[in-house]
């Protein structure tokens, strides 16, 4: 099993923890009460610095009740980190772009995160055909 140090930079916040039976990704919180006017970015702390396993990445997205609940999407979509941000201070931070006035309080859960092993080192192929039947283009399975 991979081992996580973590060094928390706000103890006020809960630890990181799963929800048992219900996912395998781990919720992070807002560090600090952070108030968004639309249109404006923000990055919110979230209160932790992680020592990854070598190997791993780590993968962060929003909750699927974070545009809902606080108006926000996250700028890079998807915040990919590496084991080689481990500093003490390399604090974890959410890029959120408001789309309506907000305020996300400490505490509150806005993202979550898992890790995965790097992808492996892979050769690329140059072809002329792939030799299979195409699929009809992107949304090509329908709507229902």
């Amino acid at each position: 099993m991979p081992k996580i140090r973590i060094r928390y930079l706000n103890e006020r916040i809960a630890k990181l923890s799963y929800v048992d039976g219900k996912s395998d990704w781990i919720d992070l919180r807002a560090a600090e009460d952070v108030e968004l006017k639309a249109g404006e970015f923000g990055l919110i702390p979230l209160g932790v610095a992680m020592e990854l396993p070598k190997g791993y990445e780590a993968h962060v997205v929003p909750r699927s009740s974070t545009y809902k609940n606080f108006g926000i999407i996250q700028t890079n979509h998807m915040g990919v980190i590496d084991e080689s941000y481990c500093g003490d201070n390399d604090q974890w931070f959410f890029p959120a772009y408001a789309l309506r006035d907000t305020r996300i309080q400490e505490g509150d859960r806005i993202c979550q995160f898992r890790i995965m092993e790097h992808q492996p080192v892979i050769l690329f192929e140059e072809v002329e055909r792939l030799g299979h039947e195409d699929r009809g283009g992107i949304g090509s399975t329908g709507r229902k």
